[in-house]
């Protein structure tokens, strides 16, 4: 069935023709701090250089070891899985996958294993009538340059309730126990895929009134200086911007008709904005999303599961390194680190390292004068309901520039190709740093050219930005990388910055 033939819901998106006025005002007053990049608290241009003095001052270091060296971390007899002595933190396993895609010899591959869920939260204080977040110079030992903008609190089960006998968690009072804040958003999310086994973490924005002390390495800033840095690479963390994806957004049932101007750049920025709506016109209304989304997951031939990380077939393990006898995909390796601002200022622990520069990107499309994105149906191994949306293009952790045309996944060289002109957002963005080193992939927002073809594909659909937060507030049916990729759209609202 061709994009044109299918029915549209004229009436909200599937929110039956609006949303509750909570919530609007909400969107309204994330609209206004999005739309506000003075601060006189700190200088968006500032933020790089703080950053910087941060890690200058923190006398953070980290360095490769053998697995000999780890302190605390062990290979099992049995197993050979990889944990530390607590039995807390995480495990490295070895996952085994077949079906779908990967056919029934499948493959193998180490995976981390962390099945407590952690707390990704961000404080938001009105602050001379708009509202403010507060976050921190976040030190992780994966991260290129070491310290990014983190959420107010970024910190697993184990750190928070202090397993590793270290300091407390600074602000976690704000998010736990009954004295926390208003909660804005609260909902469990997933992570990458391809690498943890059924990891989920809190995304948590929660506003408190009055003055609260700011630590050192933390400072108030408005949505629209964040949405301002998203633009350059390893600047703003992974954690802040899945929780950013969360917010409502927004400004009324008019949001874009009072934008200025009527150039063809000011016509994406009010379909952007028409997108974020609760009125947008939609391709397809929310029942038919789901029941499609449901078909997927039913249909689903994946079959993954965790097994020993000893004799991993097709895996070596040297004293250094973890790897498959190709040397072409992710590493598991080892590493010391010193940082005197975090809980416990010194320990080792085991990461994952990939190859290359992986790719992740929307197709976006004005239809009917609103804003939609192409998501993609995508079956991974490590996430609980087998099928989650996910970008157009998700090619993670190998430089696939540099990959044959003919085993490019599809709409790649699309989106690898586009002019100046159809690119909306391009930035490359780190990925998660206290499991992953050094890992990032290139993020895209790419206009369709008028060839891209109107018919959809099986696994592939239209949908609007509002019916995307729609279905996060319920958690998991959107991917990680897909939620990076919103907050990287919405920083691109209002249109007159």
């Amino acid at each position: 069935m061709t994009q044109s033939s299918r029915p549209r819901n004229r009436t909200g998106g599937g929110e039956g023709g609006g949303r509750p006025d909570a919530t609007a005002l909400l969107a309204g007053r994330f609209g206004l701090s999005a739309a506000t990049t003075g601060n006189p608290r700190i200088a968006t241009g500032d933020v790089p250089a703080w950053l910087e003095r941060v890690r200058h001052h923190g006398g953070f270091a980290v360095s490769r070891i053998p697995f000999a060296a780890l302190d605390q971390w062990s290979f099992h007899l049995g197993t050979g899985n990889l944990g530390h002595s607590s039995g807390r933190f995480f495990t490295v396993e070895g996952l085994r996958v077949s079906g779908g895609d990967w056919g029934a010899d499948g493959f193998t591959q180490p995976v981390v294993n962390q099945p407590e869920s952690g707390i990704l939260g961000i404080l938001v204080r009105e602050i001379d009538g708009v509202l403010h977040l507060l976050l921190q110079a976040k030190m992780e030992p994966g991260n290129t340059g070491l310290v990014q903008l983190g959420p107010t609190v970024q910190a697993t089960r184990s750190n928070y309730t202090r397993a590793h006998r270290g300091g407390p968690t600074r602000y976690l009072e704000h998010f736990t126990g009954p004295g926390r804040g208003r909660v804005l958003v609260d909902v469990l999310q997933s992570e990458q895929g391809d690498s943890f086994w059924h990891k989920r973490n809190r995304n948590m924005v929660v506003e408190v009134s009055g003055d609260i002390p700011v630590q050192d390495g933390h400072r108030w800033m408005t949505l629209g200086q964040v949405h301002v840095l998203m633009g350059t690479a390893h600047l703003v963390n992974m954690d802040v911007r899945t929780v950013l994806s969360c917010l409502p957004l927004g400004g009324g049932e008019t949001l874009g008709d009072d934008l200025p101007g009527t150039s063809a750049d000011t016509s994406f920025h009010r379909a952007l904005a028409r997108s974020l709506g609760p009125g947008a016109r939609a391709v397809h209304d929310e029942l038919e999303l789901l029941s499609w989304l449901t078909d997927l997951r039913t249909d689903s031939s994946v079959s993954a599961g965790l097994v020993p990380l000893r004799g991993l077939a097709g895996w070596r393990q040297d004293e250094d390194a973890i790897t498959e006898e190709s040397g072409t995909r992710l590493k598991v390796i080892a590493v010391s680190v010193r940082a005197g601002t975090r809980e416990v200022t010194q320990w080792t622990q085991p990461m994952l390292e990939f190859p290359g520069q992986g790719v992740a990107a929307f197709v976006v499309k004005r239809i009917d004068g609103v804003l939609h994105v192409l998501m993609q149906g995508k079956a991974q191994p490590g996430i609980c309901d087998a099928v989650e949306l996910a970008p157009t293009v998700q090619c993670v952790s190998r430089n696939w520039e540099e990959v044959p045309p003919r085993s490019r996944p599809p709409l790649l060289d699309h989106v690898l190709r586009a002019g100046r002109a159809r690119v909306r957002f391009d930035a490359v963005l780190p990925e998660e740093g206290g499991r992953f080193y050094h890992r990032d992939n290139r993020y895209l927002v790419v206009e369709a050219d008028d060839d891209f073809p109107a018919t959809e594909p099986d696994t592939m659909r239209w949908v609007t930005l509002n019916q995307l937060k729609t279905l996060m507030r319920y958690g998991t049916y959107v991917n990680v990388e897909a939620r990076t990729l919103i907050a990287c759209l919405q920083s691109l609202w209002p249109g007159d910055r």
